[in-house]
């Protein structure tokens, strides 16, 4: 975290002290259906900011329009300290350059190995580097990413699906972004798996000062990893805040969510944790 907040330039750009992302009045429409209407939202550097809602709140399209593969219909969004929403390639490159992403289930390369897929951003943004290099750059993504070495000649379909959802973060991370995207990390896996993902996803924070945004429906990852969580409900961002004070809100979807005997689960685990 400490060195997250200590970056104040990227790429010569000057961040100062503003969060990682702000966005401001987000609108998206799909024909007549308005998704998001006046969408306001601050993901803080250094935090692991959790992104719930029900289905068709518009969670995955929000991400989208925060990296720019959906232009919003209407709204501001600064991302590191530029305007997502300009298309100079300069711009472009900039957020590119600086953001991880892990796709719901890996979205790896099917006929690419596992260290072929880590390497794509490699070559894309240092092409200079000799294949050695990439190569190792690769393993080491991948070792941190809590894979065994040998994965790096595995193909996706030799992968179980928590191990592809690993070498998917390990390509998210090859950049050294200081800002990471997961959408649903821990969808399909089993509660063992999940938890180890979730302790992953901390220490990594811990020690290379990332900043999350993360997409889940997973109450264990709210509570074991989240320092805020931002509810999406009525087409805006109805909550965001620490658990402790989104639990009480007087909201029918929140209150089904966080008070049905799942969330009583997950809650007692934390409170019970060492």
């Amino acid at each position: 975290m400490a060195i997250a907040t200590a970056m104040r330039t990227l790429d010569g750009i000057d961040i100062g002290d503003a969060p990682f992302i702000r966005v401001q009045g987000l609108v998206n429409r799909f024909g007549e259906q308005l998704v998001h209407d006046g969408v306001d939202l601050d993901v803080r550097r250094g935090e692991i900011l959790g992104v719930v809602g029900g289905s068709g709140s518009g969670k995955s399209v929000l991400m989208r329009s925060i990296l720019g593969l959906r232009r919003p219909n209407a709204g501001r969004i600064q991302v590191l300290g530029v305007d997502a929403r300009a298309e100079d390639a300069a711009t472009r490159r900039h957020i590119e350059r600086n953001s991880g992403v892990l796709f719901q289930d890996g979205a790896l390369f099917s006929s690419l190995t596992v260290g072929e897929n880590v390497q794509v951003p490699l070559k894309e943004y240092y092409p200079a580097l000799s294949d050695s290099l990439r190569y190792e750059l690769a393993l080491l993504k991948i070792k941190l990413a809590g894979l065994p070495a040998n994965a790096i000649d595995k193909l996706p379909s030799q992968l179980s699906g928590g191990m592809r959802k690993r070498a998917g973060l390990a390509r998210a991370l090859a950049l050294d972004p200081p800002l990471l995207f997961l959408d649903e990390p821990t969808a399909g896996l089993d509660p063992i798996g999940a938890a180890a993902f979730d302790q992953l996803i901390l220490t990594l924070r811990q020690a290379l000062g990332l900043t999350v945004f993360l997409i889940t429906h997973d109450l264990d990852t709210l509570y074991a990893i989240c320092d805020r969580v931002a509810i999406l409900a009525d087409r805006k961002v109805l909550a965001i805040g620490p658990l402790g004070q989104l639990e009480t809100l007087d909201h029918p979807w929140v209150q089904e969510y966080f008070n049905g005997p799942r969330a009583r689960a997950a809650r007692s685990a934390t409170e019970g944790a060492p």
